[in-house]
């Protein structure tokens, strides 16, 4: 935290006392303006860009830089929006617009924090995408007990403010029906907590599509993928699944495909997430703002549960799947805020699924084959409670 705190300070610093001495109001707000829409430009398009290179990644040229393929493209976008956008700036502010000293004074000073903040942002946000160890450019959590409700944060909640910026922004933006405050709630601790345990055998980045969700079959009205937990859930100490005020707990399918498992073979309960948002919103499932949930565990037969902290490490291997079977279809455990449905099922850093609506506790499917106890590690101080 201290690095990312000292990054804050001296970026704010240098942009207020360069605006103050050499800067010019105008100049000073528009070279803002294109900080702000230079950042934009990076959120709105870094990840179709980003998928360019890490969906050829198993044939890529370059398959080293396919982790690091969504922070270039975002920096990347950022770097070029910037520079043409500054460029116009200096052809078009050529000439100097006297709004008085304490005016101009004040509002360069102002414009160059809110520089400095922005750029801050965009820079640690950036770093979070990159596939350094956990506790840079912050620990955004404890490694050994990540709590999704209580992170920490860097000075002035700089990198907050930009993304927050940006989601206020796609929120708004156009036809509005593919929010980033959906796509991505909380986007910064999506990105920590999916590295908290990534490296060279848990990857931060899926190459391959990884997971899917089940389809709808022969008499069903709709996909069956999520349905309120049973009543008489009990964990695989056979004691009752522990409520949680204010929460719901709804089981989520996934299916883990064979022909993946470089991508599914390990990973760890903080690298899945589901989005969720009010229950018969009248807005487009994209739309709007989310809400991140995380498992809590698995189920192990159709009463029980088998409770994990979100460094709960799941491993597959080709012997998990039966003969002619392709996809491995585990159910998951979710508290989510009561009111809300799952709309989106995430994984790693860039596989995004959208969930079909609630089913009835009536409709749920017979519970997925259980996962092999020998094919789960648990961490140190790993508990129901990160």
């Amino acid at each position: 935290m201290l690095i990312a705190n000292l990054a804050v300070v001296l970026i704010v610093l240098v942009c207020i006392a360069y605006q103050y001495q050499k800067g010019r109001l105008v100049n000073s707000f528009a070279t803002l303006m294109s900080i702000i829409f230079a950042g934009i430009a990076a959120f709105a398009y870094f990840e179709p860009l980003s998928e360019v290179f890490i969906a050829r990644g198993g044939n890529a040229r370059f398959p080293a830089l396919v982790p690091w393929a969504q922070v270039l493209c975002f920096s990347l976008l950022f770097v070029l929006v910037f520079a043409v956008l500054q460029t116009g700036v200096q052809q078009l502010t050529r000439k100097h617009v006297d709004l008085g000293k304490p005016a101009d004074q004040i509002g360069r000073v102002v414009c160059g924090f809110f520089m400095g903040l922005m750029g801050s942002g965009l820079l640690l946000t950036a770093l979070m995408m990159a596939p350094l160890p956990n506790k840079y450019p912050y620990a955004r959590f404890d490694a050994t007990r990540a709590d999704p409700g209580k992170p920490n944060k860097p000075l002035l909640n700089a990198d907050g403010f930009a993304v927050g910026l940006f989601g206020l922004v796609s929120r708004g933006s156009l036809s509005g029906e593919r929010s980033f405050s959906t796509l991505h709630p909380d986007f910064q601790s999506q990105l920590s907590l999916n590295r908290i345990a990534a490296g060279k055998e848990i990857t931060a980045v899926a190459t391959s599509e990884a997971i899917v969700l089940p389809k709808k079959t022969e008499g069903q009205e709709q996909a069956v993928a999520a349905w309120p937990a049973p009543a008489d859930l009990k964990t695989s100490q056979d004691k009752s699944v522990p409520q949680r005020s204010g929460h719901d707990l709804i089981v989520v399918r996934a299916g883990f495909l064979k022909n993946s498992l470089k991508d599914t073979g390990r990973f760890t309960l903080s690298q899945l997430r589901v989005v969720c948002k009010p229950s018969n919103s009248a807005q487009a499932a994209l739309a709007g703002k989310g809400q991140n949930a995380y498992p809590v565990g698995y189920f192990k037969s159709a009463d029980e549960v088998e409770m994990a902290g979100l460094r709960k490490e799941i491993k597959l291997i080709g012997s998990d799947f039966e003969e002619g079977e392709s996809i491995k279809w585990i159910d998951f455990l979710f508290y989510v805020p009561s009111g809300f449905e799952p709309v989106l099922l995430e994984f790693k850093q860039n596989i995004v699924l959208q969930v079909p609506p609630l089913v009835s506790a009536d409709q749920a499917p017979a519970a997925a084959a259980a996962l092999k106890e020998r094919v789960t590690k648990k961490t140190d101080k790993d508990s129901p409670d990160d």
